[in-house]
Formats: structure tokens, C-alpha cells, sequence
């Protein structure tokens, strides 16, 4: 289909090439190729976006970016620096390139200032954030954003109508010690993505954040990190166990679902899992995604365009849920039929 929107797709700084090699090193079998394409923001992302039907591209700073650095100051130099940069790299494409928000998170009022300062200056899209913050004189704390201190940035996401997307990096220090070390194959998509980011939005769930800021609007990718997989079983404990045992959300995870959380098709390209996700949490909260470079636009637009589904769910996922999420106005394509 024409006119597709993606929004799971990162860029890296060229000035910080050396540590973009070194991480494409460890998970990247072409990794010149790997560097090339995520240094690139506008020319081989487009001609991409042209062969494949993509109709716009909503950019990301690539994991784990700021979410690695646990200096407070530098973390938000660096976010400043990150938006201001890719603000002026797609200036010159409106109807084919937006971006997200990158945040430092060691202080929720200095994200919530550096969100507004880019989405009413450049018109960001929303913010992607890397999972949890590294924080301390040594890198070992972490931040999350699940406790009432953090509703300052949660309200202004809802003041700027924006979403916010929650992103996996890899496990660092002490979590990468204890859990990771000897089982390092397990990093990043085969299980630690999952893993962190699932714990990270279910302790939103369960600490109150989407009661009390009940139109905040999360987005998960890889088909929602494994939970909607479990969203009976979930829904089974929190309902008929923990909420008996003291726990107090107002709604069930499945209205959270309904109301709250937003998942991509962002690396995970299985016809039968999507098809599992529309039955689970419905074609109406599902958004199709790449996740470029790190995976290609000929997998992802290819199985997409030809995935066994009805018309009308791949027009929605494909372009229609993003429009309306994000307030799209014209971009290339996006009027264009379904083939």
C-alpha cells in the first residue's frame, strides 16, 4: 500500500560516529552499512521511503542515547543538541520527515521544559525514550518514570496532545552484571528489550500513572514487547488475585490497552503475531513500523503489503491510526488507495 507512515526509525549524531561503529559492531552484520544509514537522515531514508510506499518517517535518536549517560548536565547538553540537529536536517521536508523528542529523564520538570520547547518550536511528533535513566556516580541507579513526581511530564504530553514512545536499550552495569553477562545472545530483540520495557510500562499500570493522567498515550514497539501475549493472564492475577490483595488500578490492563497504549509492528514481521495483537488489543491501537537500519524497508513494506488481512485493518495500521494520533495533515500519499 501507498502513503505509510513509519515512526520507529533512528538516527545517530556524526560527530559521535566512533561509538555509533562500536554498537553496530555488536549487533549489526554489515555494520559500515549500519553506520552509513543511521548517519543518514533525509536522502537514503527517502529514496527508501519512495520504493517502498512510505508515505512519512517520523525519526527517533538511536537507543540507548541519553537513557546511557548518568551525568544529569551532559545528558541534557546532549538532548538539546540531539533535537536542535535533527530539527534542522528535515526542515527543508514537512510532508515526508517529523521527529520525536529526545529527553533526558534524571529530571521530570527539565523534560517536560525541553518537550514543550520542541514541540512548539519545530513541531515534534511526541518524545522517545530509551527505557530507564541511567542515574548515580557510578551508572548502576535507574530511573523510572512510574512515580507521581513524573506527572509533571505526563500532563504535558497531554497539554501538547503528543504521545510519548517507551523504547528498550541494551542492559548496562550492575543489570548487565547480575542478569545479562553470561547470556549475552539474549540481548536486545531475542529477550532483554522485552524485558526491561515490559517491567517499565506495567509499573505504569500498576502505580497509578495512566489514573491519574488518563489520556496519556504510550507507545510500545515490537508488537507491544511481548505483553499482549499475556494480557490474559495479566488481566487473570490483576483482576481475580492482586487487586484483592490491595492492588489499586481503577481500570484493567485490557482497558489500559484500549485507552492508553499503542503498539508498532517496529522489528517484528510474523503475519500470525499480528493477526494474534489485532484479536488481543484491536487493528484500532496498532501502527505499522520499520525500525530502520537496524532492520530493512524491503522486509517490513514487502511482508506488510502482502500480510493476509482485510483492507481495512491495513489501511489502518498501515496509515490511518497515524494520521489521526499524530494530526498529520498532507503528506506524499497519503490519499492513495490500497494495492
Amino acid at each position: 500500500m501507498l502513503g505509510k507512515v513509519i515512526l520507529e526509525e533512528a538516527f545517530a549524531l556524526p560527530r559521535l560516529e566512533a561509538k555509533t561503529r562500536w554498537w553496530a559492531g555488536l549487533f549489526s552484520t554489515e555494520p559500515e552499512t549500519h553506520v552509513k544509514e543511521i548517519q543518514d537522515l533525509t536522502d537514503l531514508r527517502i529514496k527508501h521511503a519512495d520504493k517502498h510506499g512510505v508515505g512519512y518517517t517520523i525519526l527517533s535518536y538511536t537507543a540507548p542515547g541519553v537513557q546511557d549517560i548518568f551525568d544529569a548536565k551532559e545528558a541534557q547538553a546532549l538532548a538539546v543538541e540531539i533535537n536542535d540537529y535533527v530539527a534542522d536536517k528535515i526542515k527543508l521536508f514537512p510532508q515526508r520527515l517529523g521527529a520525536f523528542a529526545t529527553l533526558s529523564m534524571h529530571n521530570p520538570v527539565e523534560a517536560a521544559d525541553e518537550l514543550r520547547r520542541v514541540v512548539t518550536k519545530y513541531g515534534f511528533k511526541g518524545a522517545l525514550v530509551n527505557d530507564t535513566q541511567r542515574a548515580g556516580p557510578d551508572g548502576d541507579d535507574l530511573i523510572f518514570y512510574d512515580n507521581p513526581d513524573w506527572d509533571v511530564l505526563w500532563q504535558t504530553f497531554i497539554e501538547l496532545d503528543v504521545p510519548f514512545y517507551l523504547h528498550p536499550r541494551n542492559p548496562t552495569g550492575v543489570v548487565f552484571e547480575k542478569l545479562w553477562k553470561d547470556r549475552q545472545w539474549l540481548i536486545g530483540p531475542p529477550l532483554s528489550f522485552a524485558h526491561g520495557v515490559s517491567l517499565h510500562v506495567l509499573g505504569m499500570v500498576t502505580n497509578g500513572v495512566f489514573d491519574r493522567n488518563p489520556k496519556l498515550q504510550v507507545i510500545l514497539g515490537h508488537l507491544g514487547e511481548h505483553i499482549p501475549f499475556d494480557l490474559w493472564r495479566i488481566n487473570h492475577w490483576f483482576e481475580d488475585r492482586k487487586k484483592l490483595l490491595g492492588l489499586d488500578c481503577k481500570k484493567t490492563i485490557r482497558e489500559y490497552f484500549n485507552e492508553n497504549i499503542w503498539i508498532t509492528t517496529s522489528g517484528h514481521f510474523s503475519t500470525t503475531t499480528l493477526n494474534f495483537c489485532v484479536n488481543e488489543v484491536s487493528s484500532d491501537r496498532i501502527l505499522f513500523s520499520v525500525d530502520y537500519p537496524f532492520e530493512h524497508f524491503s522486509d517490513a513494506c514487502d511482508w506488510f503489503d502482502n500480510a493476509e488481512m482485510s483492507t481495512r485493518d491495513r489501511a489502518k495500521i498501515g496509515r490511518e491510526n497515524a494520521k489521526s494520533l499524530f494530526k498529520l495533515g498532507e503528506y506524499k500519499d497519503c490519499n492513495a488507495k490500497v494495492v
